[in-house]
């Protein structure tokens, strides 16, 4: 083999090994795995944010809110810091002002119990206050207690003058009423763990405008009582009334959206489709229905009694005598009685 094969020769072997080389390096640099970006963590405090949002009257609870971190330069002094702020004292304070998800609480956002201002941010929108007189007997015994649902009850006697027998009856003319506050006291009073039970005299109940002149007006009727509600009720009538297109989601509405609107309409108040009950379902001895005041015999007014001579005496005395009707025969008007004796 002459010099000039064994050159060529030794310069192929020498490509090859190298591409060889490249080939290898290359596969070998595309399988490992690229190194992701890390995260960068905001360097500073946890501060309190909403987990979702959080509309004007919203009462804080465990699920509601909770502590993020946030870049320490951006932290202000009305934040909830985490550490500094004791949750406990926030469970049950009320929204003032909307919060969007995600936000961080300020100190001004929240009213607690028994501060001023409280009982209007607690209200719902377009939502009233009133008050009624309870005791022992019609107040559920004091086991009644803010943020419960109630049903009002009228019991009254209805007698018509001339009747001897009247008619008591009891109807339910509220249902699903929230309560707001039993006497002064927004809250519910625990010791030990153990919820206390104490007796009151007035309840503040959450309603419409409608039906707090309702409320006004059966104070005057007769005797209101509270009827506790169990919290299933709610969410079953909340169903019957999505089904029978009572209560309609709006289209295209958020799942946050959507609970909130469902969560309004299981607060809502109800003053139709209400139930009664009479003294004769309870005693054979009582009236089923009410007393109807006897017929009057129906008076003519306006329509002067026919006159008649005592010819004997010369006096004139009237007797009863029915309608007139004039009736005009050219020149001639003669009056015309009709149902007379």
């Amino acid at each position: 083999m002459d010099k000039r094969k064994l050159m060529l020769l030794i310069g192929a072997l020498v490509i090859a090994i190298g591409t060889a080389l490249a080939a290898r390096s290359m596969f070998a640099g595309a399988g490992a795995p690229a190194a992701d970006a890390a995260p960068q963590v905001p360097q500073g405090p946890k501060v309190l944010v909403a987990n979702r949002a959080l509309p004007v009257g919203t009462i804080i609870t465990a699920d509601s809110v909770g502590y993020q971190l946030w870049p320490k330069e951006m932290v202000q002094d009305a934040y909830y810091i985490d550490g500094e702020a004791e949750m406990n004292k926030l469970l049950g304070t009320v929204v003032r002002y909307p919060v969007t998800a995600g936000q961080p609480l300020t100190k001004g956002a929240l009213v607690a119990p028994g501060d001023r201002g409280f009982l209007a941010a607690a209200l719902g929108p377009g939502m009233r206050a009133v008050t009624i007189n309870v005791s022992a007997n019609t107040g559920v015994a004091g086991f009644v207690f803010p943020g419960d649902h109630v049903d009002l009850l009228l019991t009254q006697t209805v007698q018509v003058p001339g009747d001897n027998q009247t008619l008591k009856t009891t109807e339910t003319i509220l249902r699903n009423v929230r309560v707001l506050a039993t006497d002064q006291t927004t809250d519910t009073k625990v010791e030990d763990g153990k919820t206390v039970v104490v007796s009151f005299r007035t309840v503040t109940l959450e309603v419409t405008p409608r039906i707090a002149e309702k409320i006004q007006v059966a104070q005057t009727i007769g005797t209101l009582s509270l009827a506790l509600r169990s919290l299933a009720d709610n969410q079953s009538e909340l169903d019957q009334a999505i089904a029978s297109g009572t209560v309609k989601v709006p289209v295209g509405a958020t799942k946050a959206q959507e609970e909130k609107f469902l969560a309004d309409a299981m607060n809502r108040p109800i003053d139709n489709g209400t139930t009664f009950v009479t003294g004769g379902d309870v005693s054979r001895f009582q009236r089923r229905t009410a007393p109807i005041a006897p017929r009057q015999q129906p008076q003519y007014s306006g329509i002067p009694a026919q006159v008649t001579v005592n010819v004997a005496s010369g006096q004139q005395a009237p007797r009863p005598r029915g309608p007139v009707v004039r009736v005009t025969r050219g020149k001639t008007t003669t009056e015309e009685q009709f149902g007379g004796n």
